[in-house]
């Protein structure tokens, strides 16, 4: 009999009870707005900065409205201008390409290793050409953070880390986000805590902070963050930093604060579930697995895999076959931009030469999320489909290996 899963790939779990009754906390006195406070409360949005802050060990954090609007407001606190070449990932979802291009500045892309990091060898070439780093940890996979750091050290480039699939993960012990000058992490529905929408800044630099809170909305009420500099950093950038606002509200971050808590024992259910994957499909035929390396505490909420050099229309039919027993696979190697699967030559708006390395990669890369609401015995299920329908095409003699 064959098997089919029925699980969805989109359906995360229910907000924990603590956060659904902070939640109506704020409904019931309808302070939503971060700096509509009653006297000597701190505010939900406050907190969040300071507990987050601490989480992670950086001295500043700010709360706003989405992932992609810190890395703006990163990009533009780090002094990033119109017309300035940034580097950043050949490898990344579209909002990292847009950040820079929301700004007026240009991407400048760095190639993808087959463990799905940034090529280190295309960035020490390109280390020239830019003063700033966007750095996507695309899918959560961490490159050499060590390595990378002595580069951009080297020739004087502002790493601002996105941390969108990264938030509870660390590279030799630091957390994702703490080895450059600024780490942005993201709150959307389907990343590692969630807000519907809304994101994390933080930095240790006290001008970068002061200039990312001021671009969020502060209207000068800045005395009001307890994860801030001082009020004498402020006053030397408050005239010549524009308000964009893009804050967080107290509503969104009463939900979140229960959430953070929560997050080192939802990392261990993720990888649980991950290593049941990374199990059941090692050693498929044709199919390579990412060997996670030692130095990495990773975070499982997606799982990739690499069907290198097959034809395009030979990897269309594992995902036609896996789909129709319920595996629903994302492939970067489409003609055409699907879902969330747009890569460097489809954002036009950022023209670059063509890069054969990192295509091949692209062109062999299948993802998946990987919800909590799967089970172990999911994910093993998962697994055996996909191995299975792999083999199938692999030995039918259809891939060319």
């Amino acid at each position: 009999m064959t098997e089919i899963f029925t699980g969805s790939f989109t359906q995360q779990e229910p907000i924990p009870e603590a956060g659904i009754e902070a939640a109506l906390a704020v409904l019931r006195h309808g302070r939503l707005h971060r700096y509509n406070l009653a006297p000597g409360e701190l505010g939900e949005a406050a907190l969040l900065e300071q507990e987050f802050a601490a989480q992670v060990g950086a001295k500043y954090c700010l709360a706003v409205t989405s992932g992609g609007y810190a890395l703006s407001t990163a990009l533009r606190a780090a002094g990033v201008k119109p017309g300035d070449p940034v580097l950043s990932n050949a490898f990344t979802l579209a909002p990292v390409p847009g950040a820079i291009a929301s700004i007026g500045a240009r991407p400048v892309f760095v190639g993808v290793t087959e463990a799905l990091t940034l090529d280190l060898d295309d960035l020490a070439a390109k280390a020239g050409q830019a003063r700033v780093l966007l750095l996507s940890h695309m899918r959560g996979h961490i490159c050499d953070m060590d390595r990378l750091m002595q580069i951009c050290d080297a020739a004087g480039i502002t790493v601002i880390e996105d941390c969108a699939h990264t938030m509870g993960a660390a590279w030799n012990g630091v957390p994702s986000g703490r080895h450059g000058a600024v780490g942005c992490y993201s709150c959307q529905t389907y990343k590692h805590v969630n807000s519907g929408e809304g994101g994390l800044l933080v930095t240790d630099d006290e001008e970068i902070a002061a200039r990312a809170i001021i671009l969020s909305g502060s209207y000068m009420l800045y005395e009001r963050h307890l994860a801030a500099p001082g009020p004498e950093v402020f006053e030397r950038v408050k005239y010549d930093t524009p308000n964009i606002s893009g804050r967080m509200d107290n509503l969104r971050a009463a939900i979140l604060r229960p959430q953070l808590r929560d997050l080192d024992a939802q990392v261990r259910r993720w990888n649980d579930r991950y290593r049941v994957l990374e199990a059941g499909l090692r050693g498929t035929p044709g199919l390579t697995v990412i060997e996670r390396p030692e130095t990495e505490t990773y975070v499982g909420s997606s799982f990739q895999v690499l069907l290198l050099d097959w034809p395009e229309q030979k990897i269309e039919a594992v995902l036609q076959r896996c789909a129709a027993r319920g595996v629903e696979l994302k492939w970067f190697g489409a003609a055409e931009p699907q879902g969330f699967t747009s890569r460097y030559d489809s954002w036009r708006y950022a023209p670059c030469e063509p890069m054969p390395r990192t295509d091949r990669i692209l062109a062999a890369i299948l993802d998946m999320r990987v919800p909590l609401t799967f089970s172990p015995a999911d994910c093993a299920l998962i697994a055996r489909i996909l191995r299975a329908e792999v083999g199938v095409v692999f030995q039918d003699g259809i891939a060319a290996i």
